[in-house]
């Protein structure tokens, strides 16, 4: 079930009145129903997968928890192969098997590997990720197993953010599931508010931009070099707004009833250098890696001094890349970071030395435009459909510029990106991301994540002046394609 859906308006309230209507036994058992309804939405038999590795995990973290230390590891690795076997079936078995193929047919060997027609289950790669979480934390001892099957298989099901995060730790989410939430009229309030903001910036903002993105991504031959920038600039708003967007929306749902889920954004375009964005951007995957992969790599490879972090930073962002997609797109979008990560490591101390002698603005503001550049350009590597696409807009980035800044060049170049209402459609997203970064800058002075604080002690005619607006935008503005969000495909 999508989010920006006529079912989710109507399931959402209803699972909600019934979840505070139920005695506090029942309400897990009613989530978990609810859940499961939600996720079969998709494709119904595929509910069967996250059967298989909720079972696994669940009895993985049992046996974990009370073996000997002798064998505590062992047990983790199994679960960790079912899991990463059933992922890499699913959503790496053709890509790799495609890639030996075509090596076989470069050295004339005489072996083809068959290709499988099957559909990735929706948000596996999430799912399986705050799974693997548990084991790891039980096997570390900062986890009890749980003993209750239904409020683990909740703690994988939940349906917030079943598909596309936030991936949860289980000392932040297991025991919520065991404690009773009464009706909290704040905290519906809150949760409200954050729900509107994630519609506005999913519907009104990404699906208005991704008209644009589509129509030069999927068809670049026709295109030069000002519309692949300014197709870069949209996908990566167009990204942060729908991804930032199902966030708000999960945590805001979550939130109503009584649920507090990790923070996934934290401002990511106002950082002033590429580590600092990964601080920013998609957290609860970022902490995943770095404390599950990256750490205990350098650990292990402590000898090697500083060269195990950047030897860490660059596995580290290779695994993130293959992560996102089966693809060698994805791969390198992921070692661009890697590469940015190991130089701003190994430079720090002079780069620190040159940025102490700007004055403070003028150093805040290249740091931020040139991370900024660098995340634009990275994106066009995770957005084209494929890397003959990505090196064809990279090739022609400097083409075509000819007359683009003449007084008729900018409105031509904006209208043959995506048809005649493209000017007007153009001019309203223009203006939500202006809207978007303006109270984003505004968070930051006041060091606060909640849009709701911006407003909640203004006269009340200021504040529902800006409620009315979300709203009215959501209704008058808004692309209604019911389009799923960007990361599901993960």
């Amino acid at each position: 079930m999508l989010f920006n859906s006529f079912d989710f308006l109507i399931f959402f309230p209803l699972v909600t009145l019934i979840y505070f209507l139920l005695p506090h036994k029942f309400r897990w058992f009613h989530l978990l129903v609810a859940s499961c309804v939600f996720y079969m939405f998709f494709i119904p038999v595929y509910i069967l997968i996250l059967l298989f590795t909720i079972v696994i995990d669940y009895i993985a973290g049992r046996v974990i928890e009370n073996a000997p230390d002798s064998k505590k590891k062992l047990f983790l690795i199994i679960s960790i192969v079912a899991n990463v076997g059933v992922l890499a079936f699913f959503k790496y078995y053709n890509f790799f098997a495609a890639n030996f193929n075509a090596f076989f047919h470069i050295t004339h060997i005489h072996a083809n590997i068959a290709l499988l027609k099957i559909i990735l289950p929706i948000g596996l790669s999430f799912h399986t990720f705050q799974a693997m979480s548990y084991t790891i934390e039980v096997y570390r001892g900062n986890q009890k197993a749980e003993r209750h099957f239904g409020i683990y298989a909740l703690y994988v099901m939940f349906y917030p953010q079943l598909v596309a995060g936030p991936i949860e730790r289980p000392q932040n989410v297991l025991h919520q599931f065991h404690e009773r939430h009464d009706f909290n009229w704040d905290k519906c309030k809150e949760g409200l508010k954050q729900m509107m903001w994630g519609f506005f910036k999913k519907i009104v903002i990404a699906e208005r931009l991704g008209i644009v993105v589509d129509n030069v991504y999927n068809q670049p031959g026709k295109f030069t070099g000002a519309s692949f920038v300014i197709a870069a600039i949209f996908f990566s708003f167009q990204i942060y707004c729908d991804f930032s967007g199902y966030s708000d929306i999960a945590l805001g749902s979550a939130k109503v009833m009584g649920f507090d889920l990790m923070q996934n954004f934290n401002r990511p375009y106002y950082s002033r250098s590429i580590s600092e964005f990964w601080r920013r951007w998609h957290i609860s995957l970022s902490t995943w890696f770095f404390d599950y992969l990256f750490n205990p790599l350098v650990a292990a490879l402590r000898r090697w001094r500083k060269w195990a972090i950047a030897f860490g930073l660059i596995v580290t962002f290779f695994i993130s890349g293959l992560w996102h997609g089966a693809s060698w797109n994805y791969i390198i979008w992921g070692s661009f970071y890697g590469v940015a990560l190991v130089y701003e490591f190994l430079t720090k101390a002079w780069r620190e030395r040159i940025f102490e002698r700007m004055p403070k603005g003028v150093a805040s503001f290249t740091g931020r435009a040139f991370t900024f550049s660098y995340v634009v350009f990275a994106s066009i590597f995770f957005r084209a459909n494929n890397l003959r696409d990505a090196k064809y807009i990279i090739a022609h980035l400097f083409t075509g510029w000819k007359g683009v800044f003449s007084p008729g060049g900018i409105k031509a170049v904006i209208t043959a990106l995506g048809g005649n209402d493209t000017v007007y459609g153009t001019f309203n997203v223009g203006l939500g991301i202006l809207l978007i970064l303006a109270l984003e800058y505004m968070q930051m002075k006041m060091k606060s994540n909640n849009v709701s604080i911006l407003v909640q002690n203004k006269p009340v005619v200021w504040r529902w002046s800006f409620y009315l607006l979300m709203v009215t935008s959501i209704l008058l503005i808004g692309a209604y394609s019911e389009r799923e969000f960007i990361y599901f495909q993960f």
